[in-house]
């Protein structure tokens, strides 16, 4: 509509694969990701684990991190049918932790609840310092109709670049663009 938008990045995220705490389970390649939930991949002794069906919890439709995983992690296919839908990502967390053959995905800032353990995906750990190479990190943005000016340019320049938006980027659960 005759805006140019400009981006500006926010912060990052990487969308965890998780595994109840008791999986052996501790990598897998994306393939395996991929294969896991559009369910070609249908048993743990598959991928390392033991005889057992997965239980994968996904988010719902509706959810941009459920659009954000089928691009990154799946080739854009589709999630197989027995995946469960669930609302966010406490109860995604919930489930996998009470769940022995439960996997699922998460925002960082969810990886760390009790009971869970993140897997490397492609040998790559979702820790801040892997940002851009582990397979599943995105970058979160603010956009502005062209170039920032007055208030907004201010905002944007202690949005991205301070130290105190830093801390409160952290405490949230995301990283830091710088």
């Amino acid at each position: 509509k005759g805006k140019k938008l400009t981006e500006h990045i926010a912060a990052w995220d990487m969308i965890a694969v998780v595994v109840n705490k008791e999986s052996p389970v501790r990598g897998l390649t994306l393939k395996q990701v991929e294969g896991i939930f559009t369910g070609d991949i249908k048993n743990w002794s598959e991928v390392g684990g033991p005889n057992a069906k997965f239980s994968v919890y996904t988010r719902n439709t509706s959810s941009g991190t459920y659009k954000s995983f089928q691009g990154m992690a799946m080739n854009k296919r589709d999630y197989g049918a027995s995946t469960q839908k669930m609302a966010g990502n406490e109860q995604i967390a919930d489930e996998v932790a009470k769940n022995p053959y439960g996997i699922g995905y998460v925002g960082l800032a969810y990886a760390g609840k009790k009971g869970l353990k993140t897997v490397k995906v492609d040998k790559v750990a979702p820790k801040a310092r892997s940002k851009g190479k582990y397979k599943l990190s995105r970058k979160l943005y603010y956009y502005t109709d062209g170039k920032p000016q007055g208030e907004v340019a201010k905002f944007l320049k202690w949005a991205t670049t301070s130290k105190a938006a830093s801390k409160v980027i952290d405490r949230v659960g995301f990283i830091p663009a710088k």
